[in-house]
């Protein structure tokens, strides 16, 4: 055989490899990956905070060893904060929720704060520093806040009819003028919207 007819002559061919390589691994697994987020975010869509009908029930023990029932509260518009000590955002409204609960509270108006995901201590200390004194309480292993109401962060503010239904939920800090927009409706209609 000449070196001309070696380097020309075909090579046996090796029998093709089994599996995948590591490229195509990594793919895989960032396209799972991709699945599985967008699985658990269109799972989190499904549990919206209620927006309409009748408010989730539910029970709190304030800091002041009060034991509020939700339900008990019909015949009363009522403002459920959902906050906490570390949210900048809950420190901004913190005053105009203690000023209108000031104003409404003689007219039927409840404002009930909820700490969510907070040290009952800073909580404490939060409500100290801003004079807090509406009804509010921890949300124990938050139950209130996540099962019931499918809160996506602090702080968000739902506003319950005299009938114990949802008419607004602000996913944002509330203010004064905001909240007496919301309450007057309720109080000049006995409670009911429109």
């Amino acid at each position: 055989m000449t070196d001309l007819e070696f380097l020309t002559q075909e090579k046996p061919s090796e029998p093709p490899k089994r599996g995948l390589g590591l490229s195509a691994i990594l793919i895989i697994g960032a396209v799972v990956s991709v699945i599985v987020v967008i699985g658990i975010a269109f799972m989190r869509s499904q549990q919206a905070q209620p927006q309409d009908g009748m408010a989730p029930d539910f029970t709190l023990t304030t800091f002041d060893g009060e034991t509020i029932q939700l339900s008990e509260l019909r015949g009363q518009v009522v403002i459920l904060n959902f906050w906490a000590s570390w949210c900048g955002p809950c420190r901004a409204e913190a005053a105009a929720l203690e000023a209108v609960w000031q104003q409404y509270r003689d007219r039927g108006v409840i404002v009930l704060g909820v700490a969510y995901a907070d040290d009952p201590d800073d909580s404490l200390a939060f409500i100290n520093e801003f004079g807090m004194t509406y009804p509010a309480g921890p949300d124990v292993g938050t139950t209130i806040s996540q099962d019931l109401y499918h809160i996506q962060g602090v702080p968000e503010t739902f506003i319950i009819d005299r009938q114990g239904s949802v008419v607004k939920f602000i996913l944002s800090t509330v203010d004064e003028a905001m909240l007496r927009a919301e309450i007057e409706p309720l109080l000049a209609n006995n409670g009911n919207v429109g």
